[in-house]
């Protein structure tokens, strides 16, 4: 019994521990008028009171765009920000009302650019530092999204790289097509990482322990 829960542990401190909000999908630019838009995702198990809140981008200003709107977000949800109105931003990608969105911002992204997210008392929460015309091999989100493909890319103050992939239609993250036809898969965020090798085999081995201790069990 204590070689498994040993084990558990092991497992857990296999996951990096990820901040309660983290930057999930944005793009700087659609490819036929559709407009820019940042996700934010409550990653942790309590909701999270925005009020206070705000975004801003490489001029890293806190209280620039506020994010009170959105008020308290729920373990696992996605909230929106547009540059564009939120009910068309909403009637676009086809989310329910229940989405919260909030439109008008005007310190647009850039090709390169970052996305700065502080709290109410404009502590830096998450930072993504991004241009594939300044960090060669990196993705340009310009009428596709990007979305994260592992814990790392969203872990601490990211820049893109690798672990973040453009959006296609029908992939795992659920993307889809905006009637600007752009592609992403803004208002859910799907995690889904591919564990790294030793995390396999841990978690393999774990499932063999508690097998084992069931027949044992049954013995």
């Amino acid at each position: 019994m204590q070689r498994t829960l040993t084990l558990i542990a092991a497992l857990a401190a296999a996951t990096p521990a990820l901040a309660d909000v983290q930057i999930t999908e944005w793009m700087y630019s659609g490819s036929a008028g559709g407009p820019e838009f940042i996700e934010f995702t409550n990653m942790g198990a309590a909701p999270v009171d925005f009020t206070g809140w705000s975004y801003d981008d490489d001029s890293r200003l806190p209280g620039i765009f506020s994010l009170s709107g959105l008020g308290s977000v729920g373990s696992g949800e996605s909230v929106l920000i547009t540059e564009g109105d939120a009910d068309a931003f909403r009637a676009s990608w086809g989310l329910a009302s229940s989405v919260k969105v909030l439109g008008g911002y005007t310190n647009n992204l850039g090709r390169a650019d970052e996305i700065n997210l502080y709290d109410g008392s404009g502590t830096l929460v998450d930072r993504l530092t991004y241009g594939d015309s300044v960090l060669p091999g990196t993705i340009r989100t310009q009428g596709s999204s990007g979305t994260a493909t592992s814990a790392a890319a969203l872990d601490g103050f990211s820049v893109t790289g690798a672990s973040w992939v453009l959006s296609v239609q029908g992939d795992s993250y659920g993307s889809g097509m905006s009637t600007s036809f752009d592609v992403g898969n803004p208002g859910a965020f799907i995690f889904a990482p591919v564990p790294e090798p030793a995390t396999t085999a841990l978690m393999l081995a774990g499932l063999g322990l508690v097998g084992a201790a069931a027949r044992r069990r049954r013995a």
